[in-house]
């Protein structure tokens, strides 16, 4: 009897060309849908409003710590660099609002002398952070 000798299939490699696109594809979604959000770089247990409301144009954004410290772009700031500081961001974006963000335990007085340098730096809409309840 003879044996029929089977013919010796090669093996086929696994493409991973389609598997790879699938990839860069999903990854480009989630870097262009993520939501890159500024922020400060410190963290503040701001006060609660009612009426709070989201401002588009903030490009500006100011903090001030429970210590009373002025943070600009995750750097801690005096009081008499704010101003050259916000000019410098304005003439990047001539258009931009401000934003401060102030601590609950934060002073008044120095929230309304940090708006006052970021309005003397030519910067018309400046808003003060909040929570909505």
């Amino acid at each position: 009897m003879r044996r029929r000798k089977r013919p010796q299939t090669e093996e086929q490699p696994i493409d991973l060309t389609p598997m790879l696109d699938v990839v860069f594809i999903l990854l480009i979604f989630f870097i262009v849908t993520a939501s890159f959000v500024r922020e400060t770089g410190v963290e503040f247990a701001r006060p609660r409003a009612v009426t709070s409301a989201s401002q588009e144009r903030a490009r500006i954004l100011v903090g001030i710590d429970a210590n009373d410290n002025i943070w600009i772009d995750r750097r801690r700031l005096p009081l008499q660099a704010v101003r050259a500081q916000v000019e410098r961001m304005r003439a990047e974006n001539p258009n931009s609002a401000a934003v401060i963000q102030a601590d609950v335990k934060a002073s008044s007085g120095l929230l309304v002398r940090v708006m006052d340098q970021i309005r003397l730096a030519g910067v018309e809409q400046v808003a003060v952070s909040a929570h909505k309840p």
